[in-house]
């Protein structure tokens, strides 16, 4: 696929409340398969997502530390994560990702899966306001890496001062 430059809009998309996003990408995270909800929500073809990388859907306004997080903890295991994508046209969706190792017969991991479902309103607005913060935090700083680690710190401190893991804060809201 050629390179792009995708202009965010201000207009979310909704998938139904019944329908799971699913997509599943090798160890570099290219893309192998994508379901018929994936690509109606994120308006690509079969044949413009396959063998593309993930981060192709990735919105501008998600921190760059939540990812980090999210391959950090996959190298262990399971994740979940509220997510705001974005669509080929600039368009938003959230999701309430839930992404797994995929293995193989000997136990090797061979690549990823994602399960993406629709979040609650109060969940989406709840983790706007905190993915702001984080963007903030990771803007303060003229190296990137910087900034993803400083931010990184920040998540940790929010979800330490509920006196929780990660994984029960995600599921608290």
């Amino acid at each position: 696929m050629k390179e792009q430059t995708i202009r965010p809009t201000k207009h979310e998309r909704f998938f139904p409340e019944d329908e799971i996003i699913l997509s599943k990408t090798d160890l570099k995270g290219l893309i192998t398969y994508a379901n018929e909800t994936f690509l109606k929500i994120a308006g690509y073809t079969e044949d413009e997502i396959l063998g593309q990388p993930h981060n192709i859907i990735r919105h501008p306004d998600m921190p760059k530390c939540v990812f980090k997080l999210l391959w950090d903890t996959l190298e262990m295991s399971e994740i979940f994560a509220y997510v705001k994508n974005m669509a080929k046209n600039g368009d938003f969706y959230w999701v309430f990702a839930h992404v797994t190792p995929t293995f193989s017969e000997n136990g090797a991991v061979i690549g990823y899966h994602s399960n993406g479902r629709v979040p609650e309103r109060n969940q989406v607005e709840f983790f706007t306001s905190i993915y702001e913060q984080l963007l903030a935090e990771e803007q303060r700083h003229s190296d990137w890496r910087e900034g993803m680690t400083a931010a990184g710190r920040k998540l940790e401190q929010m979800i330490a001062s509920k006196g929780m893991l990660y994984e029960e804060f995600i599921f608290s809201v």
